[in-house]
């Protein structure tokens, strides 16, 4: 991982979610990655995701202590973006140009305005480029 990265919410969830022992693997290797070569990005959007899936929707439930350990260790020392009009419009523009749902058209101009090249994603089509950023499912 060489280039600058963008994470979408699922890459964290399945860092947790063993249901898929290999996406899980892949997942932590991205997190472990970009946080051992200050590469990788998350928007403040992909931390309000993960804490809502993560208290309400894994089998085996995280505690409070793991999941606060984790945000202040893996997760916000990635945090890049947070809400600004630029954002709100470049997110608009994108949604109506490409018929994305609202919360992926934030994560898309979350990682253009941060300047990442990748974006890892499940949710998007692998190989679709946003000018100089490209969509890679980390998991195919």
């Amino acid at each position: 991982m060489n280039a600058k990265s963008f994470l979408d919410t699922n890459v964290i969830v399945y860092a947790f979610d063993h249901t898929y022992p290999k996406k899980a693997r892949i997942a932590q290797a991205l997190i472990a990655g970009g946080v051992a070569e200050k590469q990788s990005l998350i928007s403040y959007q992909v931390v309000q995701e993960f804490i809502n899936v993560a208290l309400r929707g894994f089998r085996v439930s995280i505690a409070r202590s793991d999941l606060e350990s984790f945000l202040l260790t893996a997760l916000f020392p990635m945090v890049a973006v947070s809400w600004a009009p630029s954002l709100t419009i470049q997110a608009l523009r994108l949604q109506a140009a490409h018929q994305f749902s609202w919360f992926d058209s934030l994560i898309v101009a979350a990682a253009l305005q941060s300047g990442c090249r990748i974006l890892y994603s499940e949710d998007l089509q692998h190989g679709q480029r946003f000018g100089a950023l490209t969509v890679e499912n980390p998991f195919v």
